[in-house]
């Protein structure tokens, strides 16, 4: 791929982190890709980062089809949360909470009407509710958010990030 173009000028620059956290980003970390949907146990050369127990492998520098190719995955951006914060990889999953009393799955068709569908349901929190892009797509799970934020009762939403686990002392 060209370094003169942006390889995910779909994806959005920047992700709001949470609603309730307005404030914190998550921006496209430039120099940095993800190959999703590869076979754990497949080898990753140069990987800098395995997610995901090796489903997804964070690499530096500008994504390589023939690289990408060999490692037999899907190539997706990397954020960072702002100010300097490590790699982060989304998944194309977004949490969405309603209002303490406003089930879930009684929004189904105002979530689909959004653009995504219900992913899993949350049995010890049925105002909550993980969602996808009905097309699959994680561009369109972190560019559909907004629409998600509208909707009637919905108290918080925020796209699933992966990063490296960080072992506490």
């Amino acid at each position: 791929m060209s370094s003169q173009k942006d390889p995910f000028s779909e994806y959005p620059r920047q992700v709001r982190a949470s609603t309730e956290r307005p404030a914190s980003l998550y921006v496209r970390k430039s120099g940095y890709y993800a190959v999703h949907d590869r076979q754990p146990d497949m080898p990753a050369p140069g990987a800098a980062l395995l997610l995901d127990e090796g489903a997804i492998a964070v690499f530096q520098g500008e994504p390589d089809e023939t690289q990408a190719a060999s490692i037999a995955g899907t190539l997706g951006p990397v954020y960072a949360l702002q100010p300097d914060g490590p790699p982060a990889v989304p998944t194309g999953l977004v949490f969405v909470r309603f209002a303490e009393g406003v089930a879930a799955e009684s929004r189904r068709g105002e979530i689909n009407r959004a653009g995504y569908e219900v992913a899993e349901s949350l049995f010890y929190a049925p105002h909550a509710a993980w969602l996808r892009a009905r097309s699959g797509r994680i561009a369109d799970a972190l560019a559909g958010i907004p629409a998600l934020e509208e909707m009637l009762d919905v108290e918080n939403v925020e796209p699933q990030m992966l990063m490296a686990s960080a072992r506490r002392a």
